[in-house]
């Protein structure tokens, strides 16, 4: 018998059974780096590398489940990928392993072309972002984007206590979204720009620093006004289920930062 002979005569362990009859909820490849390239709104292609949780439901009976199947679904060749095709992959994951539920986490940077407010030099800002694809047991598939967006915010107790200027500091916002229906990272991010005192840009020029310093001094917020009026944008985002919103402060005249949350659910 020759060495191929051999080969496909190796048992599979992982396929035998298991007696001590506990499923398991997720079991599969945790922080696996792979190079993709994803789709935004308008069609343009945005390389990228994920960091990648892919993951599966084990019924009791069965030991184990096959860990090389999750790197060969990575490895069949795909286009860029659109949430479409995200959900498409996920379909092809619980096929290739078998699975009635399952898991895909990605965490990447993103990077988004900005133009500058006054002299419109353009640069690019980068932006953690995550995409989060599972099924239960009922077969539904659920979709959820996340973003943390680097904005600036101003004290408005600063403001109005002092005689001139106002202690400013960059901020973390960090969004969550579960997708009744598609909506782009552009999308999410802008909504936490907007409602900064002020968004940030990867390239200035010393008119811009005049425009976004005078921005924020004319858009005062504290860490509570950042969170609620997110909050309020994603209530009335009909294409939104369940959200969460978070800031992060990283203040300039203490040596911590200043936080808040706002959780909810859309009808």
């Amino acid at each position: 018998m020759n060495a191929p002979d051999r080969i496909c005569f190796l048992p599979d362990i992982q396929a035998s059974p298991d007696h001590r009859r506990l499923a398991i909820q997720q079991v599969g490849v945790k922080g696996l780096r792979y190079p993709l390239t994803l789709l935004d709104a308008a069609g343009a292609a945005h390389p990228t590398i994920a960091t990648l949780t892919m993951s599966v439901g084990l019924p009791p009976e069965v030991k184990g489940t096959h860990m090389s199947r999750f790197v060969e679904l990575l490895e069949r060749p795909r286009p860029a990928l659109g949430l479409h095709d995200l959900r498409q992959m996920f379909a092809e994951m619980l096929l290739h392993l078998q699975a009635d539920s399952g898991r895909i986490e990605l965490r990447f940077p993103y990077f988004i072309r900005k133009t500058a407010p006054v002299s419109g030099v353009a640069s690019l800002l980068d932006i953690d972002a995550g995409i989060d694809i599972w099924a239960g047991a009922d077969g539904n598939v659920e979709m959820a984007l996340a973003v943390t967006v680097p904005v600036t915010s101003l004290c408005p107790c600063s403001k109005e206590i002092s005689d001139y200027g106002a202690h400013n500091q960059r901020s973390h916002l960090s969004l969550r979204v579960q997708l009744h229906a598609d909506m782009s990272i552009e999308e999410l991010v802008r909504v936490a720009e907007e409602e900064a005192s002020c968004e940030v840009f990867g390239l200035l020029k010393r008119p811009d620093e005049k425009w976004v310093t005078e921005r924020a001094y004319d858009n005062p917020k504290f860490v509570e006004d950042l969170v609620r009026d997110i909050a309020l944008r994603l209530q009335d985002e009909p294409r939104i289920g369940v959200w969460s919103v978070a800031s992060e402060n990283f203040e300039s005249i203490h040596n911590h930062s200043a936080y808040a949350l706002i959780e909810g659910k859309n009808a």
